[in-house]
């Protein structure tokens, strides 16, 4: 294929045709879909996924718990001391290491995990159980390729 002709193919794309912005506007639309249920527990959702780490593994350092919710320590602490105050979540030195900051649910945030359990919008995807599982594993790829790409 010639230059001219690859370059009026790229001429042409449209903001749909772009991959990008199918993940941009799908985020939104899911921030849109959980702020109701999100609003009765009182939670944003980066608070709403905060709990849902720490309910899989408790007692994590605040560097380890940033690295799984792709989020710096600068944008986590407050996010965490926010949770700490609303009683869902203890943040204290590691006895091991004072450096670190171990974070853990309370049992109020252990209980709001639960609650926030039936907060699952699988429904609202209209997506079929093998559809939503390869979309997520095909999201997840893509991610941990973009992501090894940004390491070279």
């Amino acid at each position: 294929m010639s230059k001219a002709k690859k370059n009026s193919k790229a001429d042409d794309l449209k903001l749909m045709d772009f991959l990008c912005f199918a993940i941009y506007s799908a985020n939104l639309s899911f921030g849109k879909a959980y702020k109701p249920i999100l609003d009765v527990l009182g939670l944003t959702y980066t608070q709403y996924i905060t709990v849902i780490a720490l309910y899989e593994e408790g007692n994590q350092t605040v560097g380890g718990l940033g690295e799984k919710l792709f989020l710096e320590s600068n944008t986590l602490t407050p996010i965490l001391k926010k949770l700490e105050a609303m009683g869902y979540v203890t943040r204290q030195r590691d006895s091991a290491d004072e450096r670190q900051v171990l974070v853990g649910l309370t049992a109020e945030g252990r209980a709001l995990r639960e609650k926030a359990n039936s907060a699952a919008l699988s429904e609202a995807c209209g997506l079929s159980s093998d559809e939503f599982g390869g979309t997520r594993d095909a999201v997840l790829k893509l991610r941990d390729n973009l992501a090894r790409s940004l390491k070279k």
